[in-house]
């Protein structure tokens, strides 16, 4: 497959995905981590929203059946899945901000989790993509 065939949200994803693998080996410099961090999360909060603005989901869903395909409801939990880690690692965040020591462990352990769940999330998109 040529690049030009890549539709550009996936070429995006996985753009963004790069950048935070890239910040997460470069926690060290914690403002910039933090900044990268929650732009990304920014942008996969707002990903759905310009998808649904963007593409015509109703033929897509409802008149091409796709709303049945076991494809789309794995997308659909690992999503969730990827927005539950968000949450539990801004609360982790926020513990070791404050100066708590169960914070980090917690939330490198979490991060890890991110990673493979957003890197799951970009595939199975990638997959449904047209």
């Amino acid at each position: 497959m040529l690049l030009s065939e890549i539709p550009g949200t996936v070429i995006f994803a996985a753009a963004t995905y790069l950048i935070m693998v890239a910040a997460f080996y470069l926690s060290k410099a914690r403002r910039l981590h933090m900044i990268v961090m929650a732009v990304i999360i920014v942008i996969d909060a707002a990903f759905p929203i310009y998808l649904v603005l963007t593409h015509d989901w109703w033929k897509r869903l409802i008149i091409d059946g796709e709303i049945l395909s076991f494809m789309l409801w794995m997308h659909l939990i690992l999503v969730l899945t990827l927005y539950m880690f968000y949450g539990l690692q801004i609360s982790a965040a926020r513990r070791m901000l404050r100066g708590e020591g169960t914070g980090r462990d917690d939330h490198r352990r979490q991060a890890m989790g991110i990673l493979i769940v957003r890197a799951l999330v970009i595939i199975t998109g990638a997959l449904f993509a047209k």
